[in-house]
């Protein structure tokens, strides 16, 4: 199975959009489920529900860094590149979907005020493209990462 499908069932699973974008890229490099899941769990409805910045955006590009990020804090060289892989792959999502923040994804006002998440129903998920969205994700960073496999 494929990060995308991975990444779409573990959002219709429940996990929010974070969550199921990092679990479905990094069940390979050997953190448990459990401890990956509370990573990501701070960053789903676009930062804890605030609609900012996507989840599955967020999941992607956490899941970037666990596989390829730098390490080295004095690494300025590692930091620019890394910038720039995060930066080309945020520009792809927004290319195939208009824009990587929660609100406008979801055609909330600019306005809109948190509120506790909703109940998974079937009407929750006909009226998202949260599912897509974590497909979509997990397939952009799928395809980076074979086409530019680590040389560590």
């Amino acid at each position: 199975m494929d990060y995308g499908t991975r990444a779409k069932e573990n959002f219709l699973n429940g996990y929010n959009c974070c969550q199921a974008v990092f679990l479905a890229c990094t069940d390979e490099l050997g953190l448990d489920t459990e401890t990956r899941a509370k990573i990501a769990s701070s960053f789903g409805g676009g930062m804890g529900g605030m609609r900012q910045v996507c989840g599955a955006v967020s999941g992607m590009l956490m899941a970037l860094g666990l596989h390829q990020g730098y390490k080295d804090p004095k690494d300025k060289a590692g930091k620019a590149a890394q910038y720039e892989v995060i930066r080309a792959l945020a520009d792809e999502f927004k290319r195939e979907n208009g824009s990587i923040i929660c609100r406008e994804l979801l055609g909330l006002d600019e306005n809109f005020k948190p509120k506790p998440p909703e109940e998974r129903t079937e009407a929750y998920y006909k009226k998202r493209p949260c599912g897509e969205l974590c497909q979509q994700a997990a397939e952009i960073l799928e395809a980076y990462l074979k086409a530019h496999p680590e040389t560590e």
